[in-house]
């Protein structure tokens, strides 16, 4: 099955920025799915400077740690 992430929230909310990437990364990628990520709206400020180094949501892990894992995986992620 192949599955589009669309991730809208970003420094502002970060545990609904953080939980679809939750989902693609320990979710979907664990069960062998096809998955991808587009970052959209508040979402791009993600790839400005550190921050996705710094957001961290509530009951999620970092989103470091999760698109570490997307990359380490090769999942596309489209700004």
């Amino acid at each position: 099955m192949r599955l589009l992430y669309i991730v809208s929230k970003g420094m502002n909310d970060p545990t609904l920025a953080s939980v679809p990437l939750h989902i693609a990364a320990n979710g979907s990628l664990e069960v062998g799915q096809d998955v991808s990520v587009v970052l959209v709206g508040e979402a791009t400020d993600l790839v400005i400077g550190d921050n996705a180094q710094l957001l961290e949501g509530v009951g999620v892990p970092p989103a470091r740690e999760l698109l570490s894992k997307l990359k380490e995986h090769e999942v596309p992620v489209y700004v």
